[in-house]
């Protein structure tokens, strides 16, 4: 299909979600067609059928990551996350949009479940772009395919649902930055922006609280506990670590239990 690398970014994604859509409608009915005349060929048709859409969807997925790294915001953001704090510098503002980009990130990585959003400067940002309906909406069918939702900040606590959306969080930002998110060294961007600018009410993190003691230090939260405790809202493996994050890899890079001391703020996606 080399006429599809004419085409923009987007151009591609809707383009191949066409041709999965037309491949599904063309091969089933026939493979049925043929089952119920007892032909054989149908049994060669729909496997082969089935790598196509695969591999489609796969293609899709990646110019859908790549979309969401190289698109542009529009610039009124970064002016809206200097109005709402002030104390930042325009070079401040890009790493906020860089932040936001690498929620947007994990939340197609996760297969689309319902991920955290563990900073308040990041979540300012986000809440601007969705103020703005009709532009928003556009990068996000480009993006995701549909809508991304915002839910209200909340903390870790009683809800395991959103607990798990945290732990798939914190699992795909650091796998953007190679990061070994059961044994973290360093803090991936968007779980480090509040500490970095001093947001007030905003969320600290420690990578590691057992290399420097209590995590109740100044209020903040411990990485590697986002992967204590177990998936209790259905993940891809209906259980494990970071709400099922770990279990989804195929699907979201190519492809949501209570416990733990992890920081939170607000989350999107999912039901």
């Amino acid at each position: 299909m080399p006429a599809l690398h004419h085409l923009r970014p987007y151009q591609r994604i809707y383009a191949l979600v066409w041709l999965r859509r037309i491949s599904a409608l063309l091969v089933l009915p026939i493979c049925i067609w043929g089952f119920a005349r007892h032909h054989w060929w149908p049994a060669l048709v729909l496997p082969m059928g089935a790598m196509l859409w695969a591999a489609l969807r796969a293609w899709e997925q990646s110019l859908r990551r790549q979309f969401i790294r190289d698109a542009e915001f529009p610039r009124f953001l970064a002016a809206k996350i200097l109005e709402a704090h002030p104390g930042l510098q325009p070079r401040d503002a890009e790493l906020v949009l860089r932040g936001l980009r690498q929620f947007f990130m994990a939340y197609l990585r996760s297969g689309q479940q319902f991920v955290g959003m563990p900073s308040k400067v990041v979540d300012s940002a986000w809440h601007a772009y969705i103020l703005h309906t009709q532009g928003y909406a556009l990068w996000c069918q480009r993006a995701f395919g549909h809508m991304l939702h915002h839910t209200p900040a909340e903390a870790m606590g009683s809800n395991a649902r959103r607990n798990n959306g945290l732990r798939r969080t914190w699992y795909w930002a650091c796998k953007e930055e190679s990061i070994n998110p059961r044994k973290p060294t360093r803090l991936p961007l968007l779980f480090a922006l509040d500490a970095k600018f001093g947001i007030e009410g905003g969320y600290r993190y420690t990578p590691d609280c057992h290399t420097v003691g209590a995590q109740s230090d100044a209020g903040g939260y411990c990485g590697t506990d986002f992967g204590s405790g177990s998936s209790s809202d259905g993940g891809c493996c209906g259980g494990g670590e970071f709400g099922g994050s770990d279990c989804s890899s195929s699907s979201g890079d190519g492809g949501g239990s209570d416990g733990g001391g992890c920081g939170g703020g607000c989350g999107g996606g999912g039901d």
